[in-house]
């Protein structure tokens, strides 16, 4: 009895992504002048200006993959034949099984969360004038990125060339040969990453406040205050659980009470390749490149006598980062709010990646048997070899340029819509 080579082949990919790119409106230049007013003019000027960007992101994948697969070219019976060798020779048995799971990633690129050039001049105003000018400017940038991914693999893979049975013959040589069980497993996890930028890397612009060539007895008073603010907040939480079982045999054969000639049992190899990699929460903050103000001139000069000239000036800037992950392999998340996984909640404990391979070229039988008196029974078993790689990255924060090369799919640097919908058009087709 012969059975041909058997190959299983399955390959699963399931991906997750939502990405956004946001530029912001940035003030490009505001100029405030007071001048060339006559003799006891009265002249105010009042200017504010208020930006504010925000941006939200959030990602929710549950993803469960269920795989199994089975190759089977042994499981043969030849038993109780009269008048005959008996011969069984199985084919080779060959399963692979590929599983991707690529799930959340956010980009953020958001451009103008600093004053441009800001120019305050109040100049060549008559005698016994009075000028003021507030300006108030303020920039608030607000970034909040949130990834949930919770991902179960169960991976159930068969590969049989054994299992044959052989018994009982009578009146000639038994012989049971089977070919190779070759296991490959690839499972491949990658989840939950956030990359903002704020700030294009220019910087600001510049500050000039002049109070200069006003008449006699003139008052001239300038209030200037600028604000700039930044806040990134980056959460990633993964719960990953892989289960992934592996049986290849070639063994277990039966060859037991019978008669009349030689008996041999000769297997085939068993292998199996497993390799699970897990690659969970990167946050990456770049606000370096919104340093906003960077050069600044306060003049007051040139005044006539007796006047009354006065500049304050306020610049402030606060910029604020934080970044959590949770990698876990529990289930205590029921959605909602990502940060409630970060705050003292439960979680059952269950391995992150059970692996369970088994091999077998032995366990094999060839009892009882009667035949040539000088001959003996023979089993040859083939070799069984296992090579398991089980590989978790997870957890990493930045607010450097951090050289960080993870496997994501790449996202275009800049957040016109044009380039995202190119983005999203090619990761999908």
């Amino acid at each position: 009895m012969h059975k041909l080579l058997y190959k299983a082949g399955i390959s699963l990919a399931t991906a997750s992504l939502i990405a956004q790119g946001f530029a912001g409106v940035a003030l490009a230049s505001l100029d405030v002048e007071i001048s060339g007013n006559g003799a006891n003019s009265d002249s105010t000027a009042n200017v504010g200006v208020s930006n504010t960007t925000q941006v939200t992101q959030n990602n929710t994948a549950n993803i469960t993959n269920n795989v199994n697969v089975s190759a089977d070219t042994g499981k043969n019976d030849a038993n109780k034949n009269t008048g005959g060798d008996v011969d069984i020779t199985t084919g080779n048995a060959k399963t692979t099984v590929g599983v991707s799971n690529t799930a959340n990633a956010n980009v953020a690129d958001v451009n103008g969360c600093c004053v441009g050039d800001l120019n305050v001049t109040i100049s060549g105003n008559g005698a016994k004038s009075t000028n003021e000018a507030n300006v108030g400017v303020s920039n608030t940038t607000y970034v909040d990125q949130d990834n949930y991914a919770k991902i179960k693999n169960n991976v159930d893979v068969d590969a049989d060339t054994g299992k044959n049975d052989a018994n009982g013959n009578t009146g000639g040589s038994v012989s049971i040969t089977t070919g190779n069980a070759d296991t490959t497993v690839a499972v491949s996890n990658t989840a939950n990453k956030n990359v903002a930028t704020v700030g294009n890397g220019s910087g600001g612009g510049t500050l000039s406040v002049v109070i200069s060539g006003n008449g006699y007895k003139s008052t001239n008073t300038a209030n200037v205050g600028v604000s700039a603010s930044t806040l990134v907040f980056q959460n990633n939480s993964a719960k990953i659980t892989n289960d992934v079982d592996v049986d290849a045999d070639t063994g277990k054969n039966d060859a037991n009470k019978n008669t009349g000639g030689d008996v041999e049992i000769l297997t085939g190899n068993a292998d199996a390749d497993v390799d699970v990699s897990n690659l969970a929460n990167f946050n990456w903050a770049d606000v370096d490149s919104c340093g906003c103000i960077l050069d600044g001139t306060v003049k007051i000069a040139g005044n006539g006598a007796k006047s009354d000239n006065e500049a304050n000036v306020g610049l402030a800037s606060v910029t604020g980062v934080a970044q959590d992950n949770d990698y876990s392999c529990g289930y205590g998340h029921r959605g909602g709010d990502v940060n409630s996984s970060f705050r003292g909640g439960k979680h059952k404990s269950t391995p992150c990646n059970d692996v369970n391979v088994d091999l077998d070229t032995g366990k094999n039988d060839a009892n009882s048997n009667t035949g040539d008196p000088d001959g003996d029974p023979s089993v040859t078993t083939g070799n069984a070899e296992a090579d398991v790689v089980v590989e978790t990255t997870a957890n990493f924060n930045s607010t450097e340029g951090a050289d960080f090369d993870w496997d994501f799919p790449d996202f275009p640097n800049h957040g016109s819509s044009a380039s995202l919908l190119f983005m999203l058009l090619a990761f999908f087709s």
